[in-house]
């Protein structure tokens, strides 16, 4: 069962997060925002996984405590459900187009951090989230995933549609990585161990 349920609170924000590599479920979703409610929704769709998500957050501030503690729930979540990580494909990439917009995402699950963000996003907000809470998000997720990822917006003109873009690719590329491999038995690594 690679699954994983992970409670945070601090003093900005309280979060629940569960999350199931293997069978997609629609659990609730929020977050303080819609627009980060949307983008974590299709995650769920186009990942295949079972997503849910409820924080209560500072937002009468702004959203930065929210997505960030979110993505942190989020990373630790999935370092904990893919467990030894034996039998995965590990690497996973995936182009998507929304419209004009055209995003790939590369990564590997190597037990390893690190990020790499190529995407101007042209507007500087999208409802009540700021977009450069995005990179902020994706490197938290990274960071506690403990994951090489690489995010490029490779074109696009409409904000909603570019980092649209960008979380269907992630989505696609990470549900590739956690598939069972395969050619490759046990951890996928010459060392061993992830």
């Amino acid at each position: 069962m690679r699954t994983a349920s992970i409670s945070r609170q601090t003093k900005e924000t309280r979060i629940e997060l569960t999350l199931d590599l293997d069978r997609p479920s629609d659990g609730p979703i929020q977050t303080g925002s819609g627009f980060l409610d949307h983008m974590l929704d299709l995650l769920r769709k186009h990942g295949g996984f079972g997503l849910s998500v409820v924080c209560q957050g500072d937002i009468h501030i702004d959203m930065h405590h929210s997505a960030e503690d979110i993505a942190i729930c989020l990373g630790q979540a999935l370092h904990e459900a893919l467990g030894g990580k034996e039998g995965i494909e590990r690497y996973g990439f995936y182009y998507v187009t929304m419209d004009e917009a055209l995003a790939r995402c590369c990564l590997d699950l190597s037990g390893r951090m690190s990020f790499v963000w190529n995407a101007a996003v042209p507007a500087a907000s999208i409802g009540n989230l700021d977009m450069e809470l995005i990179p902020h998000f994706f490197r938290s997720v990274a960071e506690n995933a403990k994951m090489n990822l690489h995010l490029d917006l490779l074109r696009g003109t409409n904000s909603h549609h570019c980092v649209e873009a960008l979380f269907k690719a992630f989505a696609r590329a990470l549900s590739m990585a956690v598939s069972p491999s395969r050619r490759v038995g046990g951890v996928p690594s010459t060392k061993g161990m992830l």
